[in-house]
């Protein structure tokens, strides 16, 4: 299965079109190209996935590909000839879903450790307590409770225990467990009900009535303040820069933005200004879901008529985001069925199923105005309910005009359905997933819901055979660092798992009948993700008239043991024929 297959080996030189060598102007002597870069194992990922040998580059594109000798009929005086003595190399990879501006600067105040059980969390939070005044807030953000070695959030009364002078909130995403001065200085007691017309659950004992600390999607009501330390607009901007620097580390050229608004667009803005910026960028428009619609309309039409939303190969405002349910990692994600009473996730309510937070006519008018306006839409989608619930959304504005062409998306999309499946292939919905979820969370999910109610967990292999367009990325969210970073943007570890399908501790895959293959593999980080971004035509394949983003690898990722994939080096990065790492 996870084998390079033969068909693509007899594929190799052979196979080449020669209108790829002389279709260019240089073959006719009207020019040289900038560099050749020959003696290699280039990767192509075009329609054939072809395995050439030499790339011809001038100014920002590719202008040539194909066996060495005619590549090198091409150089001219000037031209600058790299012998890359048999390396491979691989179109820039593109990650379909980050959140670079706050991912950023997560640290700036101070730096936090890892933390991968609850008594790393408490040690934290008494570190913390000894340096702040009394009275002033502790909040963690994003450790998430299905990758500590206990899979449960901290309890209330740990959390007292640990800092009973300060209030502490250990937010996860939507979800969050506190103390009890937290729950004080908030207003949350036995008697407090969710009155602002918004979702939210508040958990509760069911033997007192007394709130266990567990907020479900309504950390709005936390009465949090702080006193970190916050960057200036240049220290942000300074950060973004570094760590569009790591991502050129890992080998990526490209990235989503799913969260982007007026502020971190006028900063990507200001680095390419600068020319500093070294990731192309596509963003997508956060809006408030809970808004009024004529709200959201009106953020719509702010989207549509911000410069960037024309066509810009580094920063282009094409997507709209909102947030339709909570999350798997804190047990709040929006399910066909309930989740069952779980002391991992703190759930005590047999029939609770998660939380939706938009109810489906209010859906279907979000996503048509955007669509109607020439945005890609996409929710926050986890759960099975939630990701059924967006694929007939899209679906019913499919009945009102076509869909296909506008690529609906779907982002995270991890509990999947085979109704979902067939809707998403119907009307060409395209979907983000995040890999490394099935890596740090695959354990804890077989252990809550068993191995049936995973059958269609990220179920690569079924999309694939049903012509669904699936982009790989990682969401990530915090710190800078190829494996310290949470929700890890590294795309080598999220090859290794859709290949081999092993959730972190455990021997066996999960579901090892969704495994794919390593030239999918490559395709969920490059053709899949240019396609999700309307760009197929002009990255994401190394091809005459392409942009010239590729990366020089230590290894080759085709024939190499399966496990070595996930700790690739990336030895040279480049964007638009210039050389950014290292």
């Amino acid at each position: 299965m996870n084998g390079y297959r033969s068909s693509a080996a007899g594929t190799l030189i052979a196979s080449l079109s020669i209108a790829w060598v002389f279709a260019c102007p240089f073959a006719l002597g009207e020019g040289q190209p900038d560099w050749i870069f020959h003696n290699a194992k280039i990767v192509t990922v075009d329609e054939h996935f072809r395995i050439m040998e030499a790339m011809a580059v001038s100014g920002d594109r590719i202008v040539a590909v194909g066996p060495n000798e005619e590549i090198m009929k091409l150089a001219g005086p000037s031209t600058q000839v790299v012998d890359l003595q048999g390396r491979m190399v691989l179109p820039g990879l593109i990650d379909s879903h980050s959140h670079p501006p706050s991912a950023a600067v997560y640290e700036f105040d101070h730096e936090v450790p890892s933390m991968e059980s609850i008594a790393d969390v408490l040690a934290y939070i008494r570190a913390r307590a000894a340096v702040l005044p009394k009275g002033e807030w502790i909040v963690i953000q994003q450790v998430f409770v299905t990758r500590l070695k206990e899979r449960r959030f901290p309890t209330r009364k740990e959390l007292d225990e640990a800092a009973p002078e300060h209030p502490v909130m250990f937010r996860t995403g939507p979800d969050a467990a506190l103390n009890s001065l937290a729950l004080k200085l908030s207003g949350i007691d036995r008697n407090f009900q969710i009155t602002d017309g918004q979702p939210g659950f508040v958990e509760k004992d069911p033997v007192t009535g007394e709130p266990t600390g567990i907020l479900r999607s309504c950390t709005r009501l936390v009465k949090v303040t702080s006193s970190a330390k916050s960057p200036s607009e240049e220290e942000s901007r300074e950060a973004l820069r570094k760590l569009l620097r790591a991502y050129n580390e890992v080998g990526l050229t490209s990235i989503v933005d799913r969260s982007g608004n007026d502020r971190t667009i006028a900063r990507y803005k200001a680095l390419l200004d600068q020319k500093q910026l070294t990731c192309r960028i596509f963003i997508t428009y956060y809006v408030d879901a809970q808004a009024p619609i004529e709200k959201i309309e009106a953020a719509i039409d702010r989207a549509v008529a911000h410069p960037l939303h024309q066509y810009n190969p580094w920063i282009w405002v094409r997507g709209l985001k909102f947030f339709l349910d909570g999350g798997m990692l804190t047990g709040s994600a929006y399910m066909r069925e309930p989740w069952g009473v779980s002391q991992i996730y703190g759930i005590t309510d047999p029939d609770y199923r998660g939380v939706l937070f938009v109810e489906p006519e209010k859906l279907y008018q979000i996503v048509k105005l955007a669509l109607a306006k020439g945005l890609q839409p996409t929710a926050h989608a986890v759960g099975d309910g939630a990701v059924l619930a967006l694929a007939e959304a899209y679906a019913r504005v499919n009945r009102d005009f076509p869909v296909r062409e506008l690529r609906p998306c779907i982002s995270h999309a991890n509990f999947m359905s085979p109704e979902a499946i067939a809707l998403m292939a119907q009307c060409g919905i395209v979907a983000d997933l995040q890999p490394a979820w099935l890596y740090h969370d695959g354990a804890t999910l077989v252990a809550h819901f068993g191995l049936q109610r995973l059958r269609y967990f990220q179920p690569y292999r079924t999309l694939a055979q049903q012509g669904v367009i699936v982009g790989g990325g990682s969401d990530h969210m915090q710190k800078i660092g190829r494996r310290r970073s949470i929700n890890i943007y590294d795309p080598w570890l999220g090859m290794w798992t859709v290949l081999t399908r092993r959730p972190r501790g455990s021997d066996a895959p999960l579901h090892p009948e969704e495994i794919i293959t390593r030239e999918e593999a490559i395709k969920l980080y490059t053709i899949n993700n240019a396609y999700l971004t309307f760009e197929e035509k002009l990255k994401g394949s190394l091809e005459p008239g392409k942009y010239a983003d590729f990366i020089i690898i230590d290894r080759d990722i085709l024939t190499c043991p399966v496990d070595a994939i996930a700790d690739t080096e990336v030895l040279e990065t480049w964007v638009g024929g210039r050389k950014v790492f290292p």
